[in-house]
């Protein structure tokens, strides 16, 4: 059985990042003008080398995007039905050790969050618990997305990571899409940040994706906590991750996100402070090193940050998040998860979209274009 573990073994962090940090403004040219773009491209262009080379990255990003997906943004919202976590992480208001009151919400607190979500307009949710297997098990996710997929045409999921078996019982379900973070690649850095609990099992969270994969998983989302270890390092990784899922599960579809490290309850200091427009530089790299991949961004950035990348090559956004459970109409002032930045309201993120002359779509658009 063919396992993304094997190619990663063959991989060095430090070689990766000299070869990242050793890249030349030729090697960006080579890249920019190649016709298709290699792993060793995409090393040029979210390099150090590549920072002057960053409006003419933009206008081509905004080109393939277009050509790809049109003016139309995704909107969606996170549902968190539960805060309880048996993991120890060092960036997580919802770690083991972090003194605060836990909830889950029972099935009635659920259909009055679907119903307040509903309200705003949304037919995309994405379901989110902490990892704890004895309270939000794969019976408790079966029964969630019973009680969910009646008010909504696209489900997808953020939880802990699951047996090949369990994602194929939820799928059938209704279950579109799987988001799985590697949180980092830095096998040692991820032993620091996860010391407690089923996450800190480096091996068995990086092959989730090829579980999801066998599974027949209709999409999947990657991505690092930005923040943890050297972000292009970092993202190198998570794009090798993405040119070996894509070839090996070539009928599922594929999102990036690009979560910055937030302050939180208890909060951890980023060891690496990326730059907004650094953030704007991986962005296009992504778009122009692949022109079919999905790009999130949420409401962990700000208002204006937002605003400027949306032509950039993003492709959805959240809007009106709130990453406690309850926090729509059960509980609304719980402890979140991570604080947001861009607190405006989905009808006022739908103007925006609109006033740059792009669509919002409140439901995922392979649904929505079928």
């Amino acid at each position: 059985m063919t396992e993304f573990k094997a190619l990663f073994d063959t991989y060095s962090w430090e070689e990766v990042k000299q070869s990242i940090y050793a890249k030349t403004a030729a090697d960006v040219e080579r890249a920019l003008s190649a016709g298709k773009r290699s792993l060793e491209d995409f090393k040029a262009l979210i390099s150090p080398a590549a920072e002057p080379y960053l409006e003419r990255m933009a206008q081509m990003s905004h080109a393939i995007s277009q050509k790809r997906f049109g003016k139309v943004i995704q909107l969606y919202v996170p549902l968190y039905l539960s805060n309880e976590c048996n993991n120890i992480c060092t960036y997580c208001g919802f770690s083991f050790d972090n003194k605060v009151r836990r909830k889950t919400l029972s099935e009635k607190e659920i259909l009055r969050e679907v119903a307040a979500i509903k309200e705003m307009g949304y037919d995309h949710v994405l379901l989110v618990t902490g990892e704890a297997n004895h309270t939000v098990h794969v019976d408790y996710f079966k029964k969630a997305l019973d009680l969910v997929m009646p008010h909504f045409s696209n489900v997808s999921m953020e939880v802990q990571p699951l047996d090949q078996d369990e994602y194929e019982a939820l799928i059938p379900r209704g279950l579109h899409a799987v988001l799985v973070y590697q949180e980092t690649y830095h096998r040692e850095d991820y032993k620091i940040h996860h010391p407690k609990g089923k996450k800190s099992n480096f091996n068995y969270r990086l092959g989730t994706p090829d579980r999801l994969g066998r599974a027949g998983i209709h999409k999947m989302g990657l991505g690092v906590l930005i923040g943890l270890e050297d972000w292009r390092t970092d993202s190198f990784f998570t794009a090798l991750h993405l040119s070996y899922l894509e070839k090996q599960y070539w009928k599922s579809k594929y999102s990036i996100s690009f979560p910055r490290l937030r302050p939180f309850s208890g909060g951890l200091e980023p060891k690496v402070n990326m730059s907004d427009r650094e953030l704007v530089q991986l962005i296009c790299a992504y778009r122009i090193f692949n022109e079919e991949v999905e790009l999130s961004l949420s409401t962990r950035e700000s208002e204006v940050f937002r605003n400027n990348v949306l032509k950039l090559g993003i492709t959805s956004m959240s809007a009106g998040s709130k990453t406690n459970p309850g926090g729509y109409a059960v509980e609304p002032q719980a402890l979140e998860q991570f604080e947001i930045d861009d607190e405006r309201s989905p009808a006022q993120i739908a103007q925006m979209i609109k006033a740059q002359g792009y669509e919002p779509v409140w439901k995922d658009w392979d649904v929505a274009l079928s």
